[in-house]
């Protein structure tokens, strides 16, 4: 059986003193991840590393400026349609709420043990797994 080809994903974990940034995506295509809680971030382009891409996906979807710090988990996810490798840093970013919601719908700031309350996409409920203890 032939492999999927991954779609390489960068999210930025963003943590104010005990609290993790949460965003909520918007309606889409797939039902799965449709309005479902995640980290922020997207894929990556060609020639672009990692780091580069988590900067400019955050200057998009929030036009907010983070400074990728330290790697925390990657996660390979299956989807129905769709395979990815979602590789988390954790990042710094400015001390206020100055981001815009260009991609998302909603946001909310959580401790660890909030971070169950929320529907998640699948692939972040597994890097929460992985990457938050």
């Amino acid at each position: 059986m032939e492999e999927k080809t991954r779609t390489r994903v960068v999210a930025a974990i963003i943590k104010r003193g005990d609290r993790y940034l949460c965003m909520r995506r918007c309606r889409g295509k797939y039902p799965y991840i449709s309005e479902r809680w995640e980290f922020p971030g997207g894929k990556v382009e060609p020639g672009e590393d990692d780091r580069e891409a988590l900067v400019r996906e955050i200057g998009e979807e929030m036009d907010w400026a983070v400074t990728p710090t330290e790697l925390l988990a990657t996660v390979d996810y299956d989807y129905p349609d769709f395979s990815l490798r979602l590789v988390a840093y954790l990042c710094h970013a400015p001390a206020d709420d100055s981001f815009k919601l260009l991609e998302h719908i909603d946001y909310k700031w959580l401790t660890k043990d909030g971070l169950p309350s929320l529907q998640w996409t699948a692939a972040d409920a597994e890097l929460i797994r992985r990457a938050i203890s």
